[in-house]
């Protein structure tokens, strides 16, 4: 597990802020869930300056948002994604603009 965690070590600095919407009880929110209790810390850790938004919202889609430069955004749906995929997801979108 320690080794998934290594590959958030600094973003890409295009990346301006990370956001997370996920509902607090919803099935399909479990993965975004499991997700901040145990890999947000690291992430946080590895880059305290950018701001990593978590967003709780009863009923909602669970999504990840990228922010770049000049307010571009990307997202991603994470609907019944593990911890893992959203892991990924995050890697990948720290490589797009």
């Amino acid at each position: 597990m320690r080794l998934s965690l290594l590959r958030f070590a600094r973003l890409n600095p295009s990346v301006k802020e990370l956001r997370l919407h996920l509902c607090q009880t919803g099935e399909e929110s479990k993965g975004v869930r499991d997700f901040v209790n145990t890999r947000y810390v690291q992430l946080k850790r590895d880059n305290p300056s950018l701001p990593i938004l978590v967003r709780e919202c009863s009923g909602v889609q669970p999504r990840l948002w990228a922010r770049y430069e000049l307010g571009k955004e990307k997202s991603v749906t994470l609907t019944n994604a593990t911890a893992e995929d959203i892991s990924k997801h995050i890697e990948t979108l720290s490589k797009a603009q």
